[in-house]
């Protein structure tokens, strides 16, 4: 039972160093790159310390399984929500754009100077005459300019 001990105490400790570990990069006399865990010694050209980080696993290690499925599906319903408001958006700069084309026709058709039939509430096609005109052409100009920004 010791022993057990003893060998599972000798690899925590193992482990544990080798996530504290330093690794060292640095280039030689002869201008080749050397990477060890032991400092350079001798001439060295270009010496750069670098920090072995803790393995993910090590930073979760507090954590449940049930705490990191709930953060996984919490993030994974934030990405969700996030597609779907730029979808959403999209689809409503899409149909602004549309609206504000349609405005566009309309008032060029208007200003033309051509005939333009209109139908009344009874369906019965009738002509707009100058000041129907003039009016029908203010009311579009307007919704041209507050959906065409």
């Amino acid at each position: 039972m010791a022993m057990k001990r003893f060998v599972l105490t000798a690899a925590l400790l193992c482990i544990v160093a080798a996530a504290q570990a330093q690794i060292y990069k640095w280039q030689d006399q002869n201008n080749r790159t050397v990477i060890s865990d032991r400092p350079p010694t001798g001439v060295v050209r270009k010496p750069l310390t670098i920090e072995a980080e803790a393995p993910p696993a090590a930073a979760d290690a507090g954590k449940t399984m049930a705490d990191r499925e709930m953060d996984f599906r919490k993030r994974q319903k934030e990405s969700v929500e996030r597609n779907e408001k730029a979808e959403k958006e999209q689809r409503l700069t899409a149909q602004r754009q549309e609206d504000c084309d349609a405005a566009r026709r309309s008032l060029q058709a208007m200003e033309s100077g051509e005939r333009v039939a209109m139908r009344d509430a009874r369906g019965e096609r009738y002509f707009l005459d100058d000041s129907q005109r003039q009016q029908e052409i203010a009311r579009i100009r307007q919704t041209v300019q507050s959906n065409c920004k």
